[in-house]
């Protein structure tokens, strides 16, 4: 198991790639604080599972990422428990597509701040915890519409290009801490965020591909439990695309 021993904080982990990556990272051997926005008893009877099936802890951290002082309180009990934490790992998003002509400045900040602000600060918070600890690796969460640009997706590219910016900062900022700082681009993945999307939009993706087909969570999983075990200790500020060959095309 290539994550035994270490534990791991992941945002978003409600459903889709979050719930995924949790999933991934228990059967690995790593404890998790799983972050979701709401409480949710059906949530937390599949961690109980997941919690006895791999023998792992998990606990659950709810907070509104729209909410600055909520987030500041979880992340004060995350320090106050003194537990080390490895990785981070920052997935929680949702989009808020339309044409530009038609963009919302409420949305577009809603957006930003769901997707990129909120989770900026609890990088913060988190990092005291890995320099305390000796090191770490983050994973962010960006999408090859902020590498490629997509029709109607304005915001949501632009929020994920933050990351991109910040991915490579983070990395040579926190080099010298031993915390490794990486993002991944996914292209289309079953999720519920992609499920209302026009059938012509995955024509076009799965067409563009060299894998003929969506992604799935779990693989982006995979790449998230590499990039957080010791396997990639030499993988530092680097954006990863899992688009299924969507970038060679």
């Amino acid at each position: 198991m290539i994550l035994q021993g270490k534990t791991a904080v992941i945002t978003g982990c409600l459903q889709g790639i979050g719930f995924a990556c949790m999933q991934k990272y228990a059967s690995e051997g790593a404890d998790i604080w799983a972050c979701c926005q709401k409480q949710n008893p059906e949530f937390e009877e599949k961690i109980a599972k997941i919690q006895e099936e791999n023998k792992v802890h998990i606990t659950p951290l709810y907070f509104d990422l729209l909410n600055e002082a909520d987030i500041k309180n979880a992340m004060k009990e995350l320090l106050k428990n003194k537990v080390p934490v490895d990785i981070l790992v920052n997935i929680a998003g949702m989009t808020g597509d339309s044409l530009f002509q038609m963009m919302s400045m409420d949305v577009l900040r809603k957006v930003f701040e769901v997707n990129f602000f909120s989770q900026l600060l609890i990088t913060q918070y988190v990092v005291k915890l890995m320099v305390r600890n000796g090191g770490g690796s983050i994973i962010n969460v960006s999408s090859i519409s902020a590498l490629d640009g997509n029709p109607g997706q304005t915001v949501y590219s632009s929020t994920k290009a933050a990351w991109i910016g910040a991915t490579k900062t983070l990395a040579a900022e926190l080099g010298d801490q031993k915390i490794r700082v990486n993002a991944i681009a996914p292209g289309v993945i079953e999720t519920p965020m992609t499920a209302n999307l026009p059938e012509s939009f995955y024509e076009r993706q799965i067409g563009r591909a060299s894998i003929h087909r969506l992604g799935k969570p779990e693989e982006v999983a995979d790449l998230m439990a590499f990039l957080g075990s010791d396997l990639s200790s030499y993988i530092t500020g680097q954006i990863i695309r899992i688009d299924g060959g969507i970038g060679h095309a």
